[in-house]
């Protein structure tokens, strides 16, 4: 071939590889990262060599937080938008209920149409955002946006070798092994649909999801398990990891169609868990704090992004992200900078797209992630987690509140609202207390901000003795026959003492003997000016 065709060609191809970006959503249910050895803090390890082949061509995230059952992240992801605006708050169909998807909203699908409406949208396998009755419901994958559904409508299937599938609303009886089955009509929705298409997939598998099994020979090195009810009830664990490396399987025979098809180069994988692991199959000793829950294994799960997007790629990056993040970085990943155009005001979107991360030019696009959980009939583990780099506020919807530090204590097991919080502390408290209130709305408890003084101002009054066990004194400097207001506010922010006096000598004296010991915030102002000191009650 002469240098300048061969130029012309090559030129073509750049072309039409940078014209054609395709992107695939991979969803695994119920996984957290500790299954996987890659992951710090793994506690074991099953061999997935498909899903562990997306590091080298990728980026891996080491701080993504899901919301805690499957429902509602799966709506935050296509809606980028928190499960308190869009109601999808818990599982749809399952224990304590919840709002099925509105679809009405905007979806990623309905952008990507409108945005190039060449772009093919199927999605494939575990929908459950709608019941399937009434029958109309079939077609919600459709109304939000897809051009194809194949999979099953619920959350949980009977047995993966004999389930119903919805084909565009038509259902079927299928006894193929679900992965199995997924798989096949995702490939077979590639090679069918037009070929010069830009595509969009979103793959949800129902594995590795209870119920746990034995998957069919040959897609996994689990030789030695009988499949017996009794077997799997004495080692859930090791048919668990069977159900992954079969699952893995499967997604290695989906990377070969699209090489196959030479789709492969022009593919960004994005491959996430939707929460964590339940209670049977989690690896955490207090198992209360599982799947179902606003800790940090009910939300911490694992995601990769593999592919053209990814620049300086064989990374790993600590950025806080949230499933609803996936939103942006999905649409943007085909080009539509300004898909906020198309955002109704009165229908805030959450999503920070990733895109600076995945081009390597920041590491960080969030200071804080959010997660929540809300059923229509509630219970005790009904609500919100904000955490930030280092720290974690969660509070309950039905008053309570909890506030770890992540880095010394990833399991959450010492909650710091129990003794004395140190300044950093209180500065993290007071930041994740006074976003989330800022992010929901409605009346909050937070501790008191104590803001930047003067320190002349601190001198003009002095606390004694501090620690204090009967009596307090403040002792004011400037002792004129002026009015003085001074509250002490606890660690909640309960404004525990309040009185206003006359200072008639320089000394005012205040019985703590009756207050529980702690650390006390003293609340004074006086002749206009404010001034906050810190207590100590033993």
């Amino acid at each position: 071939m002469p240098r300048f065709l061969f130029t012309i060609v090559l030129i073509l191809c750049a072309f039409s590889s940078k014209a054609q970006r395709n992107t695939i959503l991979i969803i695994a249910d119920d996984l957290s990262p500790d299954y996987f050895g890659f992951y710090e803090n793994a506690v074991d390890t099953v061999d997935v060599p498909n899903i562990r082949s997306l590091l080298a061509k990728g980026v891996r995230f080491t701080n993504f937080s899901s919301n805690p059952v499957c429902s509602s992240t799966r709506t935050t992801i296509l809606t980028g938008r928190y499960s308190f605006r869009t109601g999808v708050g818990g599982i749809v169909g399952g224990i304590g209920g919840s709002n099925q998807i509105d679809t009405a909203e905007i979806s990623i699908p309905k952008l990507l149409k409108k945005f190039n409406p060449n772009i093919a949208k199927a999605d494939i396998g575990k929908w459950h955002l709608k019941q399937a009755m009434p029958a109309i419901n079939l077609m919600s994958p459709q109304a939000l946006g897809y051009d194809w559904f194949e999979g099953p409508f619920i959350g949980q299937l009977p047995s993966f070798t004999n389930w119903t599938k919805y084909t565009n609303g038509v259902a079927s009886n299928v006894k193929t092994y679900a992965p199995t089955e997924n798989v096949n009509n995702a490939v077979t929705w590639l090679k069918t649909q037009n070929q010069n298409k830009p595509f969009f997939l979103w793959l949800a598998f129902n594995a590795p999801h209870e119920p746990l099994h034995l998957p069919p020979i040959g897609l996994h090195t689990y030789t030695s398990l009988t499949g017996t009810t009794a077997d799997i009830n004495v080692q859930p664990k090791q048919y668990f990891k069977a159900m992954i490396q079969a699952m893995d399987h499967e997604i290695g025979r989906l990377f070969d169609s699209l090489q196959m098809m030479n789709k492969w180069d022009s593919t960004d994988i994005i491959f996430i868990g939707d929460n964590g692991n339940t209670s049977r199959t989690a690896q955490i000793a207090d198992l209360t704090k599982a799947k179902g829950t606003v800790y940090e294994y009910g939300i911490h799960v694992p995601l990769i992004i593999a592919g053209p997007a990814v620049v300086n790629q064989c990374r790993v990056s600590k950025a806080l992200v949230n499933t609803a993040d996936l939103f942006a970085t999905i649409v943007e990943n085909f080009g539509y900078k300004n898909w906020q155009t198309q955002i109704p005001a009165n229908k805030p979107v959450d999503s920070k797209s990733l895109q600076p991360i995945l081009k390597n030019t920041t590491d960080s696009i969030r200071p804080w992630a959010f997660s929540e959980i809300f059923k229509l009939t509630t219970d005790s583990a009904d609500g919100k987690g904000m955490r930030n780099r280092n720290y974690k506020l969660i509070k309950f919807d039905y008053g309570a509140q909890e506030f770890y530090n992540l880095a010394n204590d990833p399991l959450e097991s010492k909650n710091l609202l129990n003794g004395t919080l140190s300044s950093t502390e209180l500065y993290n408290y007071n930041y994740l207390c006074n976003e989330m209130s800022k992010l929901v709305g409605g009346n909050s408890i937070c501790k008191i901000s104590l803001g930047i003084q003067n320190p002349i101002a601190r001198e003009l009054v002095k606390a004694y003795p501090n620690p204090a066990k009967q009596i307090i004194n403040f002792e004011f400097d400037n002792h004129s026959q002026s009015m003085c207001s001074i509250q002490l506010v606890d660690q909640l922010g309960r404004v525990i003492y309040n009185q206003t006096k006359v200072i008639e000598t320089n000394i005012i004296a205040i019985n703590v003997a009756h207050f529980n010991s702690g650390l006390y915030y003293a609340k004074i102002n006086t002749n206009g000016i404010t001034i906050v000191l810190k207590v100590v009650i033993d």
